[in-house]
């Protein structure tokens, strides 16, 4: 049985736009299925979304993928960078979140719909339909938010050049964070 959830999350994160530091607060309100009958996957799943916008999103920063220098000063700086495939308007940001969200609930729970709005967007919402963000041209490739890991770039995103295959991800990461979808191997 497919159920149909929502969720509210708020988050801050920095932006950088017009070689300009900004502070910005995102809310966020995601309209989910749940396409998974065991429990213990419907909270792995949601325990993913909160640790990546919690642990990872939180205190980033939004940096168009072209603005090299720019990130480099913020990593410098030991800031996280979150790359971008296009200035950090609500609408990309919105997408390649829900895109890596989805990602990383792997078919358990599957966002069909994201609102975004934020604290910079003076009261506009910006609704955005899993399809639409799936099918943008600035979304295709093999890019971080399709993998479903913890990455925020594509430093760590291995693609092969002659057949153009994506090395995936192993779960260690997932394992780690006690968010695998197996249990972990008892020791003795």
């Amino acid at each position: 049985m497919i159920t149909r959830i929502e969720r509210d999350i708020f988050f801050v994160a920095g932006v950088h736009f017009d070689d300009q530091y900004y502070i910005n607060s995102y809310e966020l309100v995601l309209s989910m299925l749940v396409e998974t009958d065991l429990p213990k996957e419907q909270v792995v799943a949601l325990d993913r979304l909160d640790f990546l916008i919690k642990n990872i999103i939180t205190n980033s920063v939004f940096v168009n993928a072209d603005h090299e220098e720019s990130i480099e000063k913020y990593r410098n700086a030991g800031i996280k960078v979150a790359t971008l495939p296009g200035e950090p308007y609500d609408q990309i940001v919105g997408m390649v979140l829900l895109l890596k969200l989805n990602s990383i609930m792997e078919n358990r729970i599957k966002i069909t719909d994201i609102t975004i709005n934020s604290l910079l967007s003076d009261g506009m919402r910006y609704p955005i339909v899993a399809e639409s963000a799936e099918n943008a041209d600035i979304m295709l490739g093999h890019n971080w938010w399709h993998s479903n890991d913890i990455e925020i770039t594509n430093d760590d995103i291995l693609v092969e050049p002659k057949n153009n295959v994506v090395k995936l991800f192993d779960d260690s990461v997932w394992a780690d964070l006690n968010l695998s979808w197996k249990d972990k191997a008892k020791t003795t």
